[in-house]
């Protein structure tokens, strides 16, 4: 018997009191601790930071011009639709450099008026690419559309959203100046804090 005794008092318990854990060699906790483990409660990782969903396709004009060496867009302007986050409006600038038919495109712009809007630009790798060396052609883009910033809820806003889209080069004499239809379509999710 004096065996189990010595025993007991040499097993060491663990023992929880909110997030206070204290380990101790006798066989109950002390007063207001108990042997349960405490439920792990999960901190978000950004607090108050939310996800936004935006599957949009924007539709309207481009203005833009071109000559032997690149293209310049001097205004965007389009409206959205489908699930837009309330971002119902594009508007921006942006150009390439082509030496071939596919190429890389810059530009930069605004989803969104008033109070409510998102800073975004073309990720490095989306390209431009065209049905022909030569104009017309019609030019499909694909790539990412990176978020770097907002307005109101959109207010430090970030995210990578994916971008397909379309336009046409219809002028064959360099530096005239054309305006075109442009869709783009939008995909992905925008982090606001």
């Amino acid at each position: 018997a004096g065996t189990t005794v010595s025993q007991a008092a040499s097993k060491t318990i663990t023992c929880y009191k909110g997030t206070a854990v204290k380990k101790v060699t006798t066989a109950k906790c002390p007063t207001g601790y108990s042997t349960t483990k405490p439920k792990a409660t999960s901190a978000p990782a950004t607090a108050g930071a939310k996800s936004v969903a935006i599957n949009a396709t924007y539709k309207g004009t481009m203005k833009m011009v071109w000559s032997d060496s690149d293209v310049r867009v001097s205004g965007v302007t389009a409206t959205g639709s489908g699930t837009t986050a309330g971002l119902t409006s594009l508007s921006g600038t942006g150009g390439a450099a082509p030496s071939s038919q596919c190429d890389s495109v810059n530009g930069s712009g605004t989803l969104g008026s008033g109070a409510d809007t998102v800073a975004v630009k073309f990720d490095t790798s989306t390209q431009g690419c065209a049905d022909s060396d030569a104009a017309p052609a019609n030019v499909k883009l694909t790539g990412k559309v990176l978020v770097t910033g907002g307005t109101g809820k959109y207010a430090g806003a970030s995210g990578t959203l994916t971008a397909t889209g379309s336009f046409a080069v219809k002028s064959t004499s360099a530096g005239f100046t054309e305006t075109q239809a442009l869709t783009l379509t939008l995909v992905g999710n925008i982090t606001t804090k």
